[in-house]
């Protein structure tokens, strides 16, 4: 025997919609003005009556919300109005998804009018639809429940949502919505005969005058404050209205509340004049996995297979280590479009860049803010949300993966047609994620911007860099300026002596610093050797103990030892000791750099050491190798520990770009005895043009959070200390292989 049941919701529901899907005050009044929104009003009020000088709230305080939008008919408020999760407005969305004056419709989940509960527990609803002389109130009074609506008038009386009871009344002439006057700020305005008044009494939570003017710069930025900056490269600093064509405002009762609004004017200011970089007119286009976008006003098309994506940690960890994922599934967020303004806040104050403590007080009330169909997702653009993790990488990963929160203002853009997977939660507090797609969503985003961070910005810090402490030494300046101090003194005895005994000691701490890098950079490489030779010992060693332990286990039997398999198992205890030792001796060369002398080396050797040391790397990596030699031998007078810091750094560049190359892999070095030099080439995707002004700078890496950036520095210094020179081959003639081209000559240098 069965029975058919039905669900009973309880209607406490009602204080779980409103009270805890809505997270505050300020977010569920501003639900109800996005509703006014929906409704197509041209305008609307809010205002706050009979509060305290302070917005405290008193027993007849009430907040009064109207509007001139289409208003609602007798039919939706019976059907539709009293009935959670309506989908009204997503059928309509289905049918038309613009409002009759072109807006995207934004609320579809049918739980918003629960936003007023938020607020209050007496609610009366008074509205007039367009085309209808009809006026109808709805009222709603909980007052004399408890919160959970487990009594009534204090007595026990658990009560099912179909309990509670809700009055509708009909005026057949406007009373409330009528024509006339409203006053809106400064202005008056003719009201039209249609429109919706919503006044709730019993208020809820708290009110100060900060959460009002937070109110107010919601709807602000509720449409994309960037429009100005979208439209031309130099963005217009004028006043914003909060809403094109949907006017807002607040009063105290007849006061009406001044907020700022300049504050929006300075970041469009600061948008136009102080940023490093303006990515702007950005689409990712889903269909081909590409970035485009203008930097600078110049155009880049950024494909997700570029070196510079795939070389990224971050793009590996998420896609795979060769995009797999990407190929296998490919992204399910839609296309999107983006903006973003890159600052710097350690900007000397005679740069032009410079943000001094107001403009940095403005970037950092405003984060990348996100759009549906221009109109805002919150919370992401708040000033404490970190919707794209990125001070979480910052203080988990690395600070040097990511360019901060504070310095990047911009805009992502979704549309309901374009994104349908990306959808926001029912609490308004962002997007759910269906089907790994907001997942995406966020990942693409993070990638692009760690390129940022790794590609045009460090280029950006390594021209800096360049420019400025780079330089001092180079060109001496310090002894320069102590030279011109000399000749301003004249005759001063005291002072020549103390400027004599100043120079001597800086010329003292020069030297010695000098020393020091110098033995740093000699004994750089070893950290390198030993990584890179690391893996083959261990696995040696390893071989080598479980020989041992065999042996060791027999020789703990009975009878007699079998003489031959124990002298074979020796003999390979021997050949795996060799093999270590042939392995740290080439290695101990570095730790011994400091105390060689230059002799001639055949380069070829050297070569073929560090060969050994990357094989099993080169393996693993199907990458072949080959070595071509011109004319007579390669020799070099100079040191086994320069040249090995050479071939290192070189291999390991090389075996880290081919790692996400598909097809044939291949590094060839050329041997040029008659011309004194040799070119170290591979078929990888190159150096990138934009980064190639700065390899060989110090802490400069084009591979972003897996380089050091000191590699090809060091081997430049090394070989420069010997007259010898490492540059990115310049001519076709030179190149040997499609991808990076070193040229090495060992042709000491005038000068």
């Amino acid at each position: 025997m069965s029975e058919t049941l039905n669900f009973k919701p309880y209607a406490r529901l009602l204080t779980m919609l409103g009270d805890q899907l809505i997270k505050n005050e300020r977010i569920a009044l501003v639900e109800i003005i996005k509703n006014s929104y929906d409704a197509d009003a041209s305008w609307v009020r809010v205002t706050f009556s009979r509060f305290g000088p302070k917005f405290e709230i008193k027993d007849d305080s009430s907040i009064i919300i109207e509007d001139d939008g289409i208003g609602m008919t007798e039919a939706i408020l019976r059907e539709h109005w009293v009935s959670p999760a309506t989908p009204l407005k997503k059928v309509s969305k289905q049918t038309e998804d613009t409002t009759p004056k072109g807006r995207k419709i934004q609320g579809e989940k049918g739980i918003g009018r629960f936003a007023i509960l938020k607020l209050g527990k007496t609610i009366s609803i008074t509205t007039r639809p367009q085309g209808n002389q009809q006026e109808y109130t709805l009222d709603l009074d909980l007052s004399p429940y408890d919160d959970d609506f487990l009594t009534k008038n204090g007595k026990a009386k658990p009560l099912f949502l179909k309990d509670i009871d809700l009055t509708l009344s009909r005026a057949p002439k406007a009373k409330v919505i009528c024509p006339g006057t409203i006053e809106l700020g400064a202005r008056k305005l003719e009201r039209l005969p249609h429109g919706t008044r919503i006044e709730i009494r019993q208020l809820r939570g708290a009110w100060t005058p900060k959460k009002i003017e937070d109110v107010y710069e919601d709807l602000i930025r509720l449409q994309s404050i960037f429009d100005e900056a979208k439209r031309s490269a130099k963005a217009v600093a004028v006043p914003a209205e909060p809403m094109p064509g949907f006017d807002v405002a607040i009063y105290k009762d007849a006061v009406f509340q001044s907020f700022p609004t300049k504050y929006i004017a300075d970041l469009r200011q600061l948008i136009s004049d102080k940023p490093v970089f303006r990515i702007t007119d950005g689409i990712y286009d889903e269909a081909r996995q590409t970035f485009k976008f203008h930097l600078n006003g110049k155009p880049r098309v950024l494909p997700l297979s570029d070196p510079e994506i795939t070389s990224l940690k971050l793009f590996r960890d998420i896609f795979g280590d060769h995009g797999e994922n990407l190929t296998n599934r490919g992204t399910r967020c839609g296309s999107f479009g983006f903006g973003f303004f890159v600052f710097d806040f350690n900007r000397d104050p005679n740069s032009k860049y410079y943000l001094d403590k107001d403009d940095r007080k403005i970037l950092k009330a405003h984060r990348i803010y996100l759009y549906r169909d221009n109109i805002r997702v919150l919370p992401y653009g708040d000033p404490d949300d970190d919707w794209l993790q990125i001070d979480a990488y910052r203080g988990t990963i690395s600070a040097a993966w990511f360019l901060s929160n504070d310095q990047v203002v911009g805009h992502v853009d979704i549309t309901q047609k374009g994104n349908p997977a990306l959808r926001d939660k029912t609490n308004r507090e962002g997007l759910i994620d269906i089907g790994n797609a907001t997942a995406d969503f966020i990942h693409l985003l993070q990638v692009f911007l760690a390129w940022v961070r790794k590609a045009p910005y460090a280029r950006y810090v390594a021209e800096l860099k360049k420019t400025k402490s780079v330089d001092i030494v180079r060109k001496q300046q310090v002894q320069a300026s102590l030279d011109a101090l000399e000749e301003k003194i004249g005759d001063n005895k005291a002072a020549q002596a103390a400027l004599a005994e100043t120079s001597r000691l800086y010329k003292l701490e020069r030297s010695y610093l000098i020393q020091r890098a110098e033995s740093t950079e000699n004994l750089a490489g070893v950290g390198l050797s030993v990584e890179t030779a690391a893996h083959d010992i261990m696995a040696v060693m390893h071989r080598g103990l479980v020989a041992l332990d065999a042996l060791i286990l027999e020789t703990q039997k009975t009878g007699a030892l079998a003489k031959e398999i124990i002298n074979r198992e020796l003999i390979s205890l021997r050949g795996m000791f060799s093999f270590i030792e042939a392995q740290l001796s080439d290695i101990q060369l570095l730790f011994k750099s400091t105390k060689q002398r230059r002799r001639d080396i055949r380069v070829r050797e050297v070569l073929q050491k560090v060969h050994k040391l990357f094989e099993a790397s080169l393996k693993k990596e199907n990458i072949a190798f080959e070595i071509v030699e011109r004319g007579s031998p390669l020799m070099a007078k100079t040191t086994d520990a320069v040249l090995l810091q050479l071939f290192l750094n070189l291999f390991d560049n090389a075996v880290y770009w081919l790692k996400s190359k598909a097809g044939r892999r291949h590094i060839e070095v050329l041997l040029d005895g008659d011309g004194g030099k040799l070119i170290f080439a591979d078929n990888g995707p190159g150096v990138n043009a934009d980064d190639a002004p700065y390899i060989f700078e110090p802490f400069y890496s084009g591979r972003g959070e897996d380089g050091r950036g000191l590699g090809l520095y060091i081997a430049r210094q090394l070989l420069e200390r010997h007259d010898y020179s490492i540059e990115l081959a310049d001519t076709k003639r030179e190149r040997v292989l499609g991808g990076a081209n070193f040229v090495v000559s060992f042709v000491e240098e005038e000068g």
